[in-house]
């Protein structure tokens, strides 16, 4: 994080009148505890059985898991006990009578799983493991008390298949990756099918596997273009239909179904505009029901009449389309929410048999009432022509009449997603909010090289980084100045991961554009990046060298530096803030030490803020809330909203500052109230 010189501060500080921040005093200042806080509850699910209830919600502000019969939440046990690290993914057991979680230390993302049992609560290590990352391979309708896993413990690089047994905890090799595969896709009988292996253009081949041996030659390849697009998305439970996400011979995915026999392919689902994103698939059958595709907004089309009917009946009870995020084996009940963006989400038991919905909880409840702020899905026209979808949020009381413009021009941060293969969606964001309500315009830009909008969106972006996926976040901002929104002097930059280097490539690739940036775990140097990737991506490196650049090679290295924010940091002249976790595997605290060093070599200030609990973004709560009090009274003084004061933020989390305390207002007094640890 970054701030400016002092002379640059003194000549750079914006008096902005009033009516132009949109602060509204009559809009209430939303906590940030209330935004970046742990919700009351979060991740419900419900036992295969039908008999429990799971969800998280926290212990002395960390999110642990509770399990309560369906029939009585009010009685829900508290089941794991962790002190440090919120529990963010979690599953049930096949047999209903575990529930496994994975968890790593301080952000390393190592993850390893755990058990818990239901009716004991003992919590055992399933993968007692050093510096291995688990995957979840495959799990069985009918073989419920064995799942198959990846494990890297052997080689870093290449994941291992191994059968645990989850009653007795043994682990069982299955398949010796000494080929170096890049996936598998196992069946519902636990059993191997297909194996994928990346090829050195940056597309993969597949393989069929018989009788645990993979064959000698593929049954299908793809190249670079279909790399992000394409690829097997598992079977039905009697193995014979082969479903696949493919994007061949078109350019948005569809959802493709494979005689497995025969070989021949049927197009189940297709969207023009946009690639097919999510299914609901039958908890036995594990048929397609019903599929998402998302272009602006997110929309359902079923397959199955009854799921049609489901799903029509809940989005109009929830005012919003459903979010399904678990069914019973029966399929009787599911677990399901909804985004009103407006307003928290709640979330509900579907009886499908009663035709009820029971409200289980409301994942915020600090949030209701609070002045949260619709989302305008909107296409801007990039300079050649390409269309951007993307999303605007505005302050309260800024569009009286509420047609998403602005009744006068008001501060903007444009919020940059990572990946940058990702995508920014319609719904509720918390940036989007916390902006919002302290004044800003908030615009988010599906830029070139984003998913699901097509291989061609995607293939756009191809060793663009700082060139023409850059230009489509200044065409961006035009746009905006255009519509009325902002004005060319009060737009301010900001995002995490792609969307930290992009904040970076904007004070530097173009230093007068944006007014300050706020960069989250950006990294600054591409090549050192390519060279500090983590082992277990070792199959996706030809993607990376393909779209990014390739540092073995001249032409690559001078790609790579001439798009890298650290060649021109010396002409920073903007407030900047970073911050950065310690143990981030993806971007390396390198990232930002080298770009943190050169600007103090050049006596260019700058903000620093360390979290040695952390890797790739910020997991505990109280981080986050501390990162982003400094952000947002760094904003105040660089576009001129409003913020709570930091006072005690920064105490219980493990924010160190680095450097530049003095330049953000209230920091170099919160820093030194922290206590020492």
């Amino acid at each position: 994080m970054r701030v400016l010189l002092k002379a640059i501060l003194a000549a750079s500080t914006i008096l902005i009148p009033a009516a132009a921040t949109a602060a509204d005093p009559g809009v209430p200042l939303i906590p940030r505890d209330a935004l970046f806080g742990p919700p009351v509850k979060a991740n419900a699910r419900i036992s295969p059985d039908g008999k429990y209830l799971s969800w998280t919600a926290p212990v002395d502000g960390v999110l642990n898991l509770y399990v309560a019969p369906v029939s009585d939440p009010s009685a829900a046990k508290l089941m794991t006990s962790e002190k440090q690290r919120p529990i963010r993914e979690y599953y049930w057991s096949p047999d209903s009578s575990q529930l496994l979680f994975i968890q790593d230390k301080g952000g390393d993302e190592n993850f390893l799983l755990y058990g818990v049992d239901i009716a004991t609560g003992k919590q055992r290590s399933l993968t007692p493991f050093n510096k291995t990352r688990v995957l979840l391979l495959g799990a069985s309708t009918h073989n419920k008390d064995h799942v198959l896993l990846g494990i890297n413990n052997r080689d870093a690089k290449w994941h291992d298949v191994y059968d645990l047994n989850l009653k007795t905890g043994k682990l069982s090799l299955v398949y010796k990756n000494m080929g170096g595969w890049a996936g598998f896709i196992a069946d519902n009988d636990l059993k191997l099918r297909v194996a994928l292996k990346s090829r050195d253009d940056g597309g993969s081949d597949f393989y069929w596997i018989h009788n645990g041996k993979v064959d000698a030659k593929p049954f299908g390849s793809i190249g670079l273009e279909d790399s992000l697009t394409t690829n097997p998305a598992g079977f039905t439970a009697d193995g014979k239909t082969l479903y696949w996400i493919d994007s061949r011979n078109r350019n948005t995915a569809a959802l493709i179904a494979t005689d497995v026999a025969t070989g021949e392919a049927k197009v189940i689902a297709e969207n023009a505009k946009a690639d097919i994103s999510t299914v609901l698939s039958n908890p036995k059958t594990l048929a397609v029901e019903a599929y998402q595709a998302e272009y602006l907004k997110p929309e359902w089309t079923a397959l199955d009449p009854k799921i049609g009917e489901a799903l029509t009946w809940l989005e109009y009870q929830l005012k919003a389309p459903p979010v399904v995020q678990a069914r019973t084996d029966d399929d009787t009940k599911w677990i399901v929410s909804a985004d009103p963006v407006t307003a928290p989400a709640s979330v509900y038991l579907f009886d499908r048999t009663a035709g009820s919905l029971t409200k289980i909880y409301t994942g915020r409840e600090k949030l209701i009432g609070a002045p949260l702020q619709p989302m305008w899905p909107v296409e801007i026209k990039a300079r050649d022509g390409l269309t951007l979808p993307s999303y605007l949020t505005l302050p309260a009381n800024a569009d009286l009449n509420k047609d998403g413009n602005p009744d006068t021009p008001v501060p903007l941060v444009l919020f940059v997603h990572g990946g940058p293969w990702a995508r920014d969606n319609y719904g509720y964001y918390t940036a989007h909010q916390w902006l919002a309500n302290r004044g800003y315009a908030v615009l988010s830009v599906n830029y070139r090289g984003s998913t699901g909008f097509g291989k061609d969106f995607i293939t756009a972006g191809n060793l663009q980084w700082g060139k023409k996926m850059h230009d489509d976040l200044i065409d961006s901002v035009d746009w905006a100045v255009s519509k009325g929104v902002t004005t060319k002097d009060k737009v301010a930059i900001m995002g995490g991961s792609y969307g930290g280097y992009a904040t970076l490539a904007g004070v530097t690739l173009t230093p007068e554009e944006f007014r300050c940036g706020v960069d989250i775990v950006g990294p600054s140097n591409l090549f050192t990046l390519l060279q500090t990737i983590p082992p277990y991506w070792e199959a996706g490196k030809q993607q990376f060298y393909k779209r990014m650049g390739d540092p073995t090679t001249e032409e690559g290295k001078a790609l790579l530096k001439s798009v890298s924010p650290l060649t021109y940091s010396d002409k920073i002249v903007k407030p900047l803030l970073i911050g950065q976790g310690a143990n981030d595997p993806r971007v390396n605290k390198r990232e930002s030490d080298q770009i943190v060093a050169a600007m103090q070599a050049k006596n260019i200030p700058v903000t620093y803020v360390l979290f040695p609990d952390e890797g790739h973004g910020f997991a505990r709560p109280v981080n986050n809330i501390a990162f982003f009090a400094i952000s947002e009274n760094f904003l105040e003084q660089c576009l001129g909203g409003r913020a709570e004061p930091i006072g005690d933020a920064l105490k219980p989390s493990s924010a160190q500052v680095l450097a530049g305390a003095e330049f953000v207002p209230g920091l170099k007094e919160a820093a030194a109230a922290k206590p020492a640890k």
